[in-house]
């Protein structure tokens, strides 16, 4: 018999060879003599520690934790920051922590790998700032540079990835505890955990963050015979809570919004000025996408969501990030991008741009009627209306213009009725969604609080009304098909009203057109 050919005879004999997880650092052929560890953890000058004081985002944080805690005032409170995730083997996607985490924390960009904050129960209007938690951020801190992590670890080792903060450093900037979470975490976690009736701590946490977290959490739950079912709802009604806390901008995250759609601007400017070579280019939509992705990394922290650059039939098509499709001139091109900033708060804004610079009849016609579709929403966007009356308002312009054009099947009343909706065939998305550090902000929250909820200053929400005629829609004369507009601006709602953020990207088509030609000429 060929025993070389026998799979269970290769595994047999490979038993004691070098374990699978092992194996991946085989390429990297790391010195391991003693007088390499030794010379390698000598001579190095001592980091510095300099922390010019709190993080501008540090009382504003705490502000949003004390608001928290007065929602659940005698539970433990558990919110992670989650792990790095793997895009390819040993390759991690970049880090970012869970929106949740970010925006009670105050921390962004990239430094914060599997940390957990915890919000301990006190008594009553003991905690920080008065209120009935204390905070404290686990975090594992970087070894040091006398060990082999410093130089061994792709993934945590300082000569790998670079200095992230020690523990003072984050103290000190967040105005919040931070402990060792190797060493403090297990026990901040579970201790003293169990049924309320039995006087224990219950927990809630932000699940399906950390696969950790959540194991810690359950055995725990499992171990002190807290009932499982339940303890879902009140992980579900924190996640609900976080959410909810985001509706309402406060003074800090309003600037890093405003800072966020300025960058998102000024990247249209770069993807206008790119549109030439896209012509030229076999994959047009690519340069398009990738002219914005250059702008967010020089400006911002990344992009917020993948970019859409949906030249001519694609623009049809609401989520197209394939990107891989031609630009032809006489076409629009549907460019929805936003910059993440370093806070991680997103702009989203979309423009729908005549590639050679000029609508044709159809398209500015259609372009207009969407334009006055978002302005209509715009007229209703105030305090006190509902956030469906936003929507409502886009969605009748729509509808009385394709009545005008003759597309609608039926009346224009029938149409408008909960029982027509024909309309909606060319725009079947939502005219809006609220908007900070998640591109869908505030997704978890309750519908009477976002659809049915009032629209209240301080709130930022998107504009973004549009018409989709796909190519093979035989419901359409053929002078619409193939042609996807949409406009989409980010509102920040005032005491007196509303005030558009991205209004210096133009939005009527002239204005359009003006723009564009002061971009593309020589």
């Amino acid at each position: 018999m060929n025993t070389a050919a026998d799979p269970q005879s290769s595994s047999d004999s490979s038993s004691d060879a070098q374990p699978l997880a092992e194996r991946v650092e085989n390429r990297s052929q790391r010195p391991s003599s003693s007088a390499f560890k030794e010379f390698m953890a000598s001579q190095w000058a001592p980091a510095s520690t300099d922390v010019a004081g709190l993080d501008a985002s540090a009382p504003f944080a705490a502000q949003r934790r004390s608001a928290l805690s007065a929602i659940f005032p005698e539970d433990r409170l558990v919110i992670p920051a989650g792990p790095l995730k793997v895009r390819s083997n040993d390759t991690d996607y970049r880090f970012r922590p869970h929106s949740a985490f970010a925006h009670l924390t105050g921390l962004g960009l990239d430094h914060e790998p599997e940390a957990v904050l915890v919000l301990e129960p006190v008594a009553a209007g003991t905690g920080d700032s008065g209120s009935n938690h204390m905070a404290t951020l686990y975090f594992r801190p970087m070894a040091g540079r006398d060990s082999e992590e410093f130089y061994s670890n792709s993934r945590t080792g300082e000569f790998w990835i670079g200095r992230r903060p020690t523990l003072e450093e984050f103290q000190a900037r967040l105005g919040l505890p931070t402990l060792h979470m190797d060493l403090h975490l297990e026990d901040a976690i579970t201790q003293d955990a169990g049924p309320k009736e039995f006087g224990g701590k219950r927990i809630r946490l932000m699940r399906d963050v950390d696969l950790t977290c959540d194991a810690l959490v359950d055995t725990s739950r499992i171990n002190t015979n807290v009932d499982l079912e339940e303890s879902d709802g009140f992980d579900a009604q924190l996640a609900e809570a976080v959410s909810e806390l985001r509706l309402i901008k406060d003074e800090w995250e309003v600037e890093q919004m405003r800072s966020a759609v300025e960058a998102t601007i000024n990247g249209f400017h770069s993807v206008v000025k790119a549109l030439p070579r896209a012509v030229e280019h076999k994959r047009g939509e690519r340069v398009v996408e990738t002219a914005f992705f250059a702008h967010a990394r020089e400006e911002g922290n990344d992009l917020g969501y993948d970019t859409i650059a949906a030249s001519g039939n694609n623009a049809t098509v609401l989520h197209w990030i394939r990107n891989n499709g031609q630009v032809n001139t006489g076409d629009l091109i549907l460019v929805d991008a936003g910059v993440e900033a370093d806070s991680l708060y997103t702009a989203d804004v979309t423009r729908t741009l005549p590639v050679n610079g000029t609508f044709s009849e159809v398209q500015r016609r259609v372009y207009q009627a969407v334009l006055d579709a978002a302005d209509a929403a715009f007229a209703v966007a105030e305090p006190g209306a509902k956030f469906r009356d936003v929507h409502a308002a886009a969605v009748k312009v729509l509808a009385e213009n394709l009545d005008q054009w003759g597309l609608l099947p039926v009346s224009l009343e029938v149409a408008l009725s909960e029982e027509g909706q024909h309309h909606r065939r060319w725009m079947p998305h939502g005219t809006s969604h609220h908007l900070g550090l998640d591109v869908h902000d505030c997704a978890q929250a309750k519908k009477e609080l976002y659809l049915d909820g009032v629209i209240q200053p301080g709130m930022i929400f998107t504009i973004e009304p549009g018409l989709y005629f796909k190519a093979d829609d035989l419901a359409v004369p053929e002078e619409y098909r193939g042609i996807g507009v949409r406009i989409e601006d980010d509102v920040l709602i005032t005491e007196d009203g509303n005030i558009n953020l991205s209004e210096s990207l133009p939005r009527s088509p002239d204005d359009v057109e003006k723009w564009m030609r002061g971009l593309l000429q020589p």
